[in-house]
């Protein structure tokens, strides 16, 4: 059984209120959308039945017209050759011509109304179909945005996220141990004798006079060069 009765009901239809009562309201509103696309094909069909039996109709109209005028000339006729009689039947056939175009008239009439009532509803329901796509994709947006939200809280609070920070942890603790290890190698060093102490100062004698030599060197070298 379909949400709508049909037209009128898909017109005053609250897509809001609907969609807050569901249990599922993605699904509610596909199945508004469906059944709303669907009454506007039945709508449109009937207006196309609508605007056939008009035009077949007016043919009909337009015959009888020609009836109507071939009626006059025949009764013309008969009076012309002195057949009243004649001429009154002929002038009957004309009127009952005339009657049915009248029939067919009032009919036309109505299907006129009847036209103009389904382009009205085409109208409403096509403005109510956009409404409920809208809908739609405003619940695709929100549902998406969410399955989001979840994935991410899944992820950051998931097993596989812990287990990396856990790693991260054991690492540290391995590069804490490898630093204390460093620190203590350092720590009870029994301090320098004084020949060591004498002899470090011997070899930084030795470089900084050959560093002087050096520089004496290429100072001689510039002024040769000048």
């Amino acid at each position: 059984m379909g949400i709508f009765s049909r037209t009128r009901d898909i017109v005053a239809a609250n897509m809001a209120e609907l969609l807050d009562k569901a249990e599922d309201p993605a699904k509610m509103i596909r199945m508004i959308i469906l059944e709303m696309e669907e009454t506007l094909v039945e709508v449109r069909a009937s207006a196309a039945r609508t605007i056939a039996d008009q035009k077949e109709m007016r043919r009909h109209v337009s015959k009888l017209d020609q009836l109507q005028e071939s009626w006059t000339e025949k009764a013309e006729l008969a009076l012309s050759k002195g057949r009243e009689d004649l001429a009154k039947a002929a002038l009957v056939e004309k009127q009952k011509a005339a009657d049915m175009i009248d029939q067919l008239s009032a009919e036309i009439s109505v299907l006129d109304d009847a036209l103009r009532a389904s382009e009205e509803d085409i109208a409403k329901l096509q403005a109510k179909l956009r409404e409920a796509r809208n809908k739609q994709n405003g619940i695709s947006t929100r549902l998406e945005s969410a399955n989001n939200r979840v994935k991410l809280r899944e992820m950051w609070n998931g097993p596989k996220t812990h287990e990396a920070f856990s790693r991260f942890d054991v690492l540290e603790r391995r590069v804490d141990a490898a630093e204390g290890r460093a620190e203590a190698l350092g720590l009870g060093a029994p301090p320098k004798t004084l020949e060591e102490e004498l002899a470090e100062l011997k070899a930084s004698d030795k470089v900084d006079a050959e560093l002087a030599a050096l520089k004496a060197r290429l100072g001689n070298t510039g002024k040769l060069e000048g």
